[in-house]
């Protein structure tokens, strides 16, 4: 799952990134208007954490751009400026969810795990597939009432796929929800995680499609 957080300020930045690593997201972290835009042309996030008060480019300007060219992913406003205005303005330039400053990270965290779910058109808190069922707050997967507690990497693909199941993810996208910028991606990585998956689950619970990717089926 990769993230886009645009914000400026060091302190927050870092506390927001290490939290989402932490939950096993990938993470890319901006720091002013006109790279966040730059960042979210190249398209590829799941969800956005916008700053309104940027650098450069403020980030109402940011967020109004970003749905004028088609932007789709959902984007949660952490600022300070709690003025009634300038929520109104930011949910009507196409915010997903408004989180004024300061906050509580585990508050900031449950509330991208909500976009994420109504974006993936699922209400509960559990991730399925009608066979294996995962909980993003615990990171456990559980299939035939056997639980396992996974790995960040196990637990980042595998909520990736259960997302969309039955949607073939090429390596490449895989990667993408795995690694952030700065991170080297190994070569092997995803064929380890989903070898390691079959072992604890079964070889049927993640599907290759020989040429384009792997998929959990849609049951």
């Amino acid at each position: 799952m990769h993230i886009l957080l645009i914000e400026d300020d060091l302190m927050i930045g870092d506390a927001v990134s290490v939290a989402l690593k932490d939950q096993a997201y990938a993470v890319d972290w901006v720091k002013d208007g006109v790279m966040a835009n730059e960042a979210l042309e190249s398209g590829g996030y799941q969800a956005v954490l916008l700053d309104l008060g940027l650098p450069r480019r403020d980030g109402l300007e940011v967020l109004r751009q970003a749905r004028r060219f088609g932007n789709a992913a959902p984007i949660i406003v952490i600022t300070a400026r709690d003025g009634i205005d300038h929520r109104i303005r930011g949910l009507d330039y196409g915010a997903d969810d408004y989180l004024i400053k300061p906050f509580d990270v585990d508050e900031l965290l449950a509330r991208l795990r909500a976009v994420l779910r109504r974006q993936g058109g699922n209400a509960t808190p559990l991730l399925s597939n009608g066979s294996i069922s995962l909980d993003p707050t615990s990171r456990e997967a559980q299939r035939d009432g056997v639980k396992y507690l996974l790995s960040a990497r196990e637990f980042a693909l595998l909520r990736a796929l259960l997302l969309s199941p039955g949607i073939i993810l090429s390596r490449s996208e895989l990667e993408q929800r795995i690694y952030g910028w700065n991170e080297e991606v190994d070569s092997n990585t995803v064929e380890v995680l989903i070898h390691s998956l079959r072992k604890k689950f079964g070889t049927d619970v993640i599907k290759n499609v020989r040429g384009s990717g792997w998929s959990v089926p849609k049951l």
